[in-house]
């Protein structure tokens, strides 16, 4: 027998033992995290022409890139190997050049860089290079996530000081010369003070206060001013309380009193109109110099044609408006933003931010992206795992209290990588929205992009197995365990990405979601008439065409070479399904997502939701409309014009469904604004989308694009079409968030060009021509009015200089000034605007500022910073400079 004395000796001496590796270890992880100054430098875009082994190493389309990964240890030494450092990068990092250390992917973006037996540790002032091949290219700063951390088993992680910023230039570079192409033969124009200039060169100041955004159908200007400086009288009773509150709030953002004395009369009169506009949202508004009339379709009629009051209003000086006669009705029925919320969540704040804008320039459906692999954001009473651990980020390698760091959330909880929804958040914005006309739209993405929702459920299995509550644990389950397939999907996640299709738990948890979601739009007042299935991207990239197998004997340059017997098709390996596959009920597993997608609509319909949306790739196996039980299926269409696009859009129509325009090349907003490093956004269907690109879109004439725009290497394509045209359901502008980490990011990206958006989704522009099967479009067509064009933009961006972002200023939305355009002639500056009347600055020394004046150019000698400016004096763009030829 031990004698109680020894044994509490070994006990105690132990847990000193332990105590000591726990702080041996902090204290490297500490060390670490204070001292190690860590840049990427990007070496080359182009590595299979420099001789880097891309299709050997299995690079998608053997495409590869290398990275110089330099980490300084600016404190003590460390000796310890019992650290890693996980890092976070889009690319898939395929190797490194290094004996000391080893790179492994985890999940999606997470991968860890750890130090072999080799390693001699980190001297003081140690500078140690590692050379990293990863897959595709780097081109813009935001390809790099910061908030890498360090851990070790016994310590508690902690981020890297020098990468716990949003100032990603801070630690990289090599952007520049042909690092900037995305191939060798890449034609884009990058952008420079002297490229801005001269693509402004065709705007001129103009006067645009007769004029609004969205543009109306028909304007007959007058002669006159309405004095508003007493206040006009808007009449409560004609909207709903709720609708003037709104009106009301609008109302004193701008400076205007609706208690005043200026009267507003208004009518229902739905008879009185015709045609085109015998439509909901329909309104006739007349301003003369004694007072306003409107005549109204519908209650939304009177409440756009009060938005079109407020949209001639300078809010700088509210004190009239000009006489004018406008008949308007809008040109889609879905006029959409889709704000993703769950690759990083965006505040209650600032959707409700959105709303109000949306509500001023007329777009009315909010589709809410609120749950894919790296979170789930809407708060589902009787599953709060959902929230508790698929809303949450931090650094939990069991994935038991959050998921796994993404999209550079760091290694705790308290980012903008956790968050959600509660129950009472999104019936306050439900009702927000409903009272400004505007429809909300849930998306639960499934069965793909599901891995929030699929590791929540697993550790609600957990937790009640360990309760013993084995029918309680199975019921919402969304993992078959004994699946075994080998799946990587497009973001680097693994089958834990999907939802089973074929477990009758995957059906009970989609009715109990939708219940639940259903009971918040009916504690709102708020009627829930579309359910978005989500449904893109339901694949293994691994069996795309960009590899090959490795033993094939007749192999291509230009495919990477991985070993295809190792990969399956998502579910191939779950027995559940196949035994559905092979019972002919569904008749291969490529075909499951889109038998899901008719069950879950059969569930949508016994809710009694009438409309069933999806992307249309989650649709693409059924068998048209009449495979889905709801009355409409609609579709967001997001295939990119230059690669079929043009045609395929057409092909859904042509199906019978309710097609919605969402292009990535045109109308998604996480593409940056210029061809430009620092811009933030992924870039994979364009190098950039401005609010001239956005304005110039024609959305029911996809062949026509291909005249004025090009893809995303700068060239021009052809676009046509063989299906004859049915008419379009609407457009929607995207807004997706793995770059985009906070709310001043978020309205940066959105605002101003959101705005143009809302312009081709309420007006048809005279130089969109019909689109005609057989007629081709390229850059060497000229079918296009582009000299209409050029001046209606000028026209837009002059009403958004002169008016529309003071108001989104006043509105408090961080939106994003142009950066100037400039260059230097016979040594005097000349600077320009994109948007016509924004105020323009320029220093000598980037510290003191001086007013532009063109009509007194200044004498400069060396270099010129230059920036645009708020009107209030308060806001500034980015900075850059011009230099002296």
């Amino acid at each position: 027998m031990v004698k109680k004395g020894l044994l509490a000796t070994s006990i105690i001496a132990a847990l000193v033992g332990c105590s000591a590796l726990q702080s041996s270890q902090q204290s490297a992880v500490n060390l670490l995290a204070q001292n190690l100054d860590i840049d990427y430098q990007v070496i080359t875009n182009h590595g299979a022409s420099q001789g880097l082994e891309c299709q050997n190493l299995g690079a998608e389309w053997a495409s590869c890139n290398q990275v110089k990964m330099t980490l300084v240890n600016q404190g003590p030494a460390v000796d310890s190997k019992d650290w890693s450092i996980y890092f976070h990068s889009i690319r898939l990092i395929l190797a490194v050049d290094s004996d000391q250390f080893k790179v492994s992917h985890i999940t999606g973006d997470l991968h860890k860089l750890q130090p072999t037996e080799k390693f001699d540790g980190f001297a003081a002032g140690e500078q140690v290079e590692l050379p990293l091949i990863g897959e595709y290219w780097q081109l813009f700063d935001t390809d790099f996530m910061p908030r890498a951390f360090v851990s070790a088993p016994q310590a508690k992680p902690k981020v890297i000081a020098s990468l716990d910023t949003e100032n990603i230039d801070s630690f990289v570079s090599g952007l520049e010369g042909n690092n900037l192409k995305r191939t060798p033969d890449d034609e884009n124009i990058f952008a420079s003070a002297i490229s801005r200039f001269e693509k402004n060169q065709d705007l001129a100041k103009q006067d645009v206060s007769a004029h609004i955004i969205p543009t109306p159908v028909r304007v007959e200007i007058g002669r006159g001013l309405l004095d508003i400086t007493k206040g006009i009288a808007l009449p409560s009773g004609v909207f709903l309380p709720e609708q003037y509150q709104a009106l009301v709030e609008r109302a004193n953002t701008l400076g205007v009193d609706l208690d005043g004395q200026r009267p507003v009369d208004i009518a229902m009169t739905p008879n009185a109109f015709s045609g085109q506009f015998a439509k909901s949202g329909a309104y006739q508004l007349q301003i003369s110099s004694s007072g306003i009339t409107i005549s109204a379709f519908d209650q939304v009629g009177a409440f756009y044609a009060v938005q079109s009051i407020f949209a001639l209003v300078d809010s700088l000086n509210p004190e009239s408006l000009p006489v004018v006669s406008i008949k308007d009705a809008p040109r889609f029925d879905y006029r959409g933003v889709m704000v993703d919320v769950a690759r990083n969540f965006h505040s209650k704040q600032a959707i409700i931010a959105t709303l109000e804008q949306m509500a001023a320039y007329k777009m009315n459906k909010l589709h809410l992206h609120l749950t894919d692999d790296e979170g789930w954001r809407l708060e589902i009473p009787g599953l709060p795992e959902l929230t508790d651990i698929g809303g949450q980020r931090c650094f939990d390698e069991q994935e038991q209290n959050c998921l796994l760091p993404q999209l550079g959330s760091g290694p705790s909880a308290n980012n903008f990588g956790s968050g959600y929804f509660s129950r009472a958040d999104f019936v306050e914005i439900l009702k927000y929205a409903t009272a400004r006309n505007i429809e909300v739209i849930p998306e639960i993405d499934m069965p793909a992009h599901a891995r929030a929702a699929v590791v929540s459920m697993e550790a609600r299995y957990q937790r009640l197995m360990q309760e013993n509550k084995p029918q309680q644990a199975d019921e919402y389950r969304l993992l078959d365990p004994r699946d075994t397939s080998n799946v990587t999907t497009v973001q680097f996640y693994d089958r834990k990405s999907f939802i089973n299709p074929c477990l009758p738990s995957s059906a009970r948890f989609v009715d109990k979601v939708i219940s639940e979601v259903s009971a918040m739009y009916k504690d709102a007042g708020a009627t829930l008439s579309t359910w978005h299935f989500g449904g893109d991207e339901a694949k293994n990239i691994k069996l795309g065409a960009g590899f090959q197998d490795i033993n094939a004997t007749d192999k291509v340059a230009w495919k990477g070479n991985i070993d295809v017997a190792k990969q399956d098709k998502p579910f191939a390996k779950s027995p559940q399904c196949q035994a559905l596959v092979a019972s002919g009920e569904v008749s291969d597993f490529a075909h499951l997502p889109s038998y899901f997608a008719e069950q879950v609509a059969k569930i949508v319909k016994d809710k009694q939701i009438d409309n069933f949306q999806a992307w249309q790739d989650g649709l693409k196996y059924s068998d048209g409309p009449k495979a889905f039980a709801t009355t409409n299926t609609r579709v967001n269409f997001w295939d990119v014009l230059y690669w079929g696009g043009t045609k395929s859009v057409y092909e859904w129509a042509d199906k019978g469904f309710d097609v919605i325009v969402s292009n990535p090349d045109y109308v998604y907003m996480d593409m940056p604004y210029e061809v430009d490093p620092k811009e933030r956004g992924y870039y994979w269907a364009t190098r950039a989308t401005d609010s001239r690109k956005m304005f110039g879109f024609a959305p029911e004439n996809m062949p026509q694009n291909a005249e004025t725009s090009l893809d995303r290497d700068g060239k021009g394509f052809s676009g046509t079409t063989d299906i004859a045209a049915r008419p379009l359901y609407g457009l929607s502008a995207q807004l997706w968030s793995e770059t985009v980490r906070t709310d001043a990011q978020y309205e940066y990206m959105v605002f101003p060009r959101v705005l143009a958006a809302a312009e081709r989704a309420w007006h048809k522009g005279t130089w969109e021509n019909d689109v005609k099967v057989g007629v081709e479009y390229s850059q060497t067509t000229n079918r296009v009015d582009k000299v209409q064009l050029a001046k209606d933009y000028n026209r837009f961006a002059n009403i958004l200089g002169q008016r529309e972002l003071a108001k989104l200023e006043k509105s408090g939305i961080d939106y994003r000034l142009p950066i100037p355009g400039a260059k230097i002639e016979m040594g005097r500056l000349r600077m320009n605007s994109s948007f016509p009347g924004v105020g323009l600055q320029y220093s000598l020394d980037g510290d003191n500022w001086q007013m532009y004046k063109d009509s007194a150019r200044p004498i400069v000698t060396g270099d010129v910073y230059i920036r645009s400016v708020s009107a209030s004096g308060n806001k500034s763009s980015r900075v850059t400079k011009v230099s002296h030829s």
